[in-house]
């Protein structure tokens, strides 16, 4: 094998860089000088969003004033509310009172009506029980005077049949 100097080495190592690694280190820097510009680009939108951004802290900031504003009247409101609920509790928890008081007076009276409502059934059936024996006697009675009154009819019919044939003969 052939041995190389290290003068024909670095020779060597030159003609390579300069064939072959210069132009791709050259389009590499190309490259780069254009990712460069195109970084500048960025960073000139990134201050125009900067300064835009800046505005919309300025309008947040301003949001956060009024935000701060109606939380301020909500806890207000919420106030107002709790007590509304109390005052209405409250009136909910005196008439549904008054409600009871009535529902008991109603039952006494329902109860007092039951009560009479058996006395008066209890009336009517001893009226019934006392128009039933009355109806008994009477229709006793009754019968009594038609049995007397058909046996009647019948001696008076046998009389008179008598009389006619003694009238015929």
């Amino acid at each position: 094998m052939a041995e190389i100097t290290k003068r024909e080495f670095l020779e060597l190592l030159q003609e390579f860089s300069e064939k072959t690694l210069d132009p791709k280190f050259n389009k590499i820097d190309s490259k780069f000088e254009k990712i460069d510009q195109r970084l500048n680009g960025i960073d000139q939108r990134f201050e125009g969003i900067d300064h835009r951004l800046e505005k919309v802290d300025q309008r947040l900031d301003g949001i956060d004033q009024r935000l701060e504003k109606v939380d301020q009247q909500f806890v207000e409101v919420n106030s107002r509310f709790v007590q509304f609920k109390e005052e209405i509790i409250h009136q909910f928890h005196v008439i549904s009172e008054d409600v009871i008081s009535k529902v008991q007076v109603v039952a006494e009276g329902v109860v007092d009506v039951s009560r009479q409502i058996g006395e008066t059934h209890k009336r009517i059936e001893e009226t019934r029980q006392e128009v039933l024996a009355a109806v008994k006697l009477s229709y006793a009675e009754l019968d009594k005077r038609i049995t007397t009154l058909e046996s009647e009819v019948r001696d008076l019919k046998t009389r008179m049949d008598k009389i006619e044939r003694h009238s015929v003969s």
